[in-house]
Order: structure tokens, then C-alpha cells, then sequence
């Protein structure tokens, strides 16, 4: 038997009425065997939230995405799938008058939310049977034994229970699985945070031990610095596992911090590559070995608070940090003194905690790779994949390019 190969495409693969016909066209010319997961289409997960908030909005949602499906996957409604999708459609209607009329529940909600992925798994694999792939099968995720950690909402997929109830025997032909989603540890549906979409194709190809995954995206690779920042930098050509963790942290939105998780232990490789141009041969690998020397890339996550103390951290404090599942940048405390770093939107959540001095600084900058970092910067840790520094300034797009260009020589721009 080939090896599998998981394909992600997310929403930006799905946003016009040929994409499938593209999607068709990667997976024909697939040597491995295939394996397809998918986000909903584009914009669709945004209009199902404004939905279940909006009871004039979601009145004429229905009829409009029984449309926009039909026009990825025409004759959606008369062929094979045609039962499943129109339970999805009545589904969707049913959830949507119940939340609407005030029974709300978090299973509603949730089976709301998580219908732009089954209609999108229902599109692409209608499509892609309509093209020639006649083994396309669409599969809810839930469906197949994904299990995730948490009610309702979780953070992450249980990859352990998950490869105890893996139904492999539902996982024929050419597989086109739901993202996002799955089934939580009370039994009933789950999703995850926005972009997990990606984490749900990590898992899968942990729990098929796959020979690589691949996040087909709008951009050509991972780049050295999120464009947000006004320049048009190279795409980085490898990234070890924890690079990339640390840069997915620090603002870069092509990959999901929770999506290189699954893969580090059995050294399962990312490629991100350009859904526009799948033959280019200038991908973003992620993988277990060691990258190159030298500074790779910059990330940069805006707001901080850096909270000091002349004692130690409460018992309190850390039980909050830990029910709202904050991340901090740095946590170091001893007897007499305590330095906590976080973002500042956590600080909202937990200012009624906290104890001691408070000081709200512009944005914390990573570094990735080995270098001489410019002089001027708090520095906040440091270890052999990255660097993390303070930065305090009026301008950050400005300070951000004087470290680029610090790091970088300038002909590396384009």
C-alpha cells in the first residue's frame, strides 16, 4: 500500500467556484495515497456565528448557503450525497430557530458552527466524484473516532483516545474529513479554537501515521516576517518543530500553534505550499531536524504586561492563569520577587488577581535562530531556537523594520 499524505485546505483554497477543480488537480497527480481535510468555505464559519447571534440574519442564511454550495459542487442536490446534504440543510434551519427563539444551548450552537465543515467535506468530495476521483467520501471527523479535550469547547484533540477508537474501517477510497471538530469527552460534539482546523490534520496524519501533512495555502510558505508589518520578505525554506511553534506564537497566521503539536513525537513533516501554485518548489518545510544556523525569522505579538512583585506567585493567581489558559511570555518566581509577562489581553481577565507593579509595554519581538540581538531591547529569554526582547516605541511598524533590517541584509527585500 502507498503511504498516506494528509492534505489540509483551508478556507483561502475554498473562496471560488473553481477551487475544487484545483483541488481535483493536486490530488489526481498525488503518487501517495490521499487524504483530505478541509476547513468550511471561505467566510462561511463567520456568517454561521453572526447567525446564531442574528434572528433576522439567520432567517435568510439557509437558502443562501444551500446556493453558494451548489455553485462549488453543481448537482450537489441530486446526486449521490444528495440525502446527506439536505439533513445537513434541515439540520442547519432546525438549529438555527431553536438557538434563535431563545432554547440556546452550547449543542445547538455547536452543530451550527460545525456544519460549514460538513458542507464543504460534502462539496469537495461531490466535486472532486464529478472529476473522476469516484472513491471521494465524504466523513465527519466525529464519525471516525476523533475525540477532543473538553466539553463544548477544547483546546486540543486527544490523540491517545483518538487512536484507541479510530475507525479505520470507515477511512476508504479517498477520504475528505471534517476539520475543526469532533467529539468532546462528554460525548457530544465538540469544536475547536478558530484555525483548528489545521490541528484536526496534524492529528490525523499522527493517528494514520502519515509520511508528511500538507497546509495548502494562499501564500508561497512560512516568511520571514508576517507581511502585516509592511515589508515583502523571502519564505523561509525549514523550520525545525520548535521554531515553528515559537513563530506561530508571535503573530505569524499561516500556521496554528496547535498544529506542529501532534507531529514532533513521531517526526511527521509539514510542508506549507501555495494552493495557486502547487508545483512551485518553494515550500516552507517543518520537521524534526536542526535548521540552519543564523537568524531565520521575526515574530511579533503587540501588548504586553509585565506584572512584578516583591513576593512570591499566589496559589490564586496561578489557578486563574491556568482556568483561563494563558500562555505567559515569562513566569519566574522565587520567595521575594515574582516577574510575570503575558499578553495584555489576558490581563484584563486577571487584573483582579493581580498583585504588585503592572507596566503596559508596546509588544514583545521573537527572534528566531541564532544571532547578536540589537542593542537597546529587554531581553526576556533566550534559548537555542529563539530569543524573545521587549519593545517599547511609538512607531512598531518602524521598529520592527529597523530590527529586520538589523538582522538582515537588505537585498534579501524585494
Amino acid at each position: 500500500m502507498s503511504e498516506i499524505v494528509v492534505h489540509k485546505f483551508g478556507g483561502s483554497c475554498l473562496r471560488e467556484k473553481g477551487d475544487i477543480d484545483r483541488i481535483y488537480n493536486i490530488i489526481k497527480n498525488t503518487k501517495e495515497s490521499p487524504v483530505i481535510v478541509v476547513s468550511a468555505i471561505w467566510g462561511m464559519t463567520d456568517r454561521l456565528i453572526r447567525a446564531e447571534r442574528d434572528p433576522a440574519y439567520a432567517g435568510r442564511l439557509v437558502q443562501d448557503l444551500r446556493s453558494q454550495h451548489l455553485i462549488f459542487a453543481p448537482g450537489l442536490d441530486k446526486g449521490e450525497f444528495s440525502d446527506l446534504f439536505e439533513r445537513v440543510m434541515s439540520g442547519i434551519s432546525n438549529n438555527l430557530l431553536e438557538y434563535t427563539s431563545g432554547e440556546a444551548s452550547s449543542h445547538c450552537k455547536n452543530l451550527i458552527l460545525a456544519a460549514g465543515e460538513r458542507l464543504s467535506a460534502l462539496a469537495v468530495a461531490h466535486r472532486l466524484r464529478e472529476l473522476g476521483l469516484e472513491k471521494a467520501q465524504p466523513i465527519g471527523a466525529e464519525d471516525v473516532g476523533l475525540k477532543l479535550k473538553g466539553k463544548g469547547r477544547a483546546k486540543e484533540i486527544d490523540i491517545e483516545l483518538s487512536s484507541k477508537h479510530l475507525d479505520n474501517k470507515r477511512l476508504v477510497g479517498i477520504p475528505v474529513l471534517t476539520g475543526w471538530f469532533g467529539e468532546g469527552e462528554d460525548g457530544d460534539i465538540a469544536v475547536l479554537s478558530r484555525g483548528g482546523s489545521d490541528h484536526s490534520a496534524a492529528a490525523f496524519a499522527n493517528l494514520l501515521n502519515a509520511k508528511k501533512l500538507i497546509l495548502w495555502k494562499d501564500v508561497d510558505g512560512i516568511k520571514r516576517l508576517n507581511p502585516r508589518w509592511g515589508l515583502e520578505t523571502p519564505s523561509i525554506p525549514y523550520l525545525n518543530y520548535e521554531q515553528a511553534l515559537e513563530l506561530s506564537l508571535h503573530g505569524t497566521p499561516i500556521i496554528h500553534p496547535a498544529t506542529v503539536i501532534p507531529l514532533v513525537e513521531i517526526g511527521i513533516p509539514i510542508e506549507v505550499r501555495n494552493f495557486h501554485k502547487p508545483t512551485s518548489n518553494t515550500p516552507t518545510k517543518i520537521g524534526p531536524e536542526a535548521a540552519s544556523s543564523g537568524v531565520i525569522a521575526i515574530g511579533c505579538y503587540p501588548g504586553v504586561a509585565v506584572i512584578t512583585n516583591n513576593k512570591q506567585l499566589s496559589s490564586l493567581l496561578l489557578s486563574k492563569i491556568e482556568e483561563f489558559d494563558v500562555s505567559p511570555w515569562l513566569m519566574k518566581s522565587t520567595p521575594d520577587s515574582l516577574k510575570l509577562i503575558i499578553p495584555t489581553h489576558d490581563f484584563d481577565r486577571l487584573e483582579e488577581f493581580v498583585e504588585g507593579k503592572t507596566e503596559f509595554k508596546t509588544a514583545i519581538v521573537s527572534i528566531i535562530g541564532d544571532c547578536e540581538i540589537p542593542s537597546g531591547y529587554e531581553i526576556v529569554s533566550s534559548n537555542e531556537y529563539a530569543t524573545r526582547v521587549i519593545v517599547e516605541t511609538d512607531n512598531l511598524s518602524k521598529t520592527i523594520d529597523e530590527i529586520y533590517h538589523s538582522l538582515f541584509s537588505l537585498q534579501d527585500c524585494k
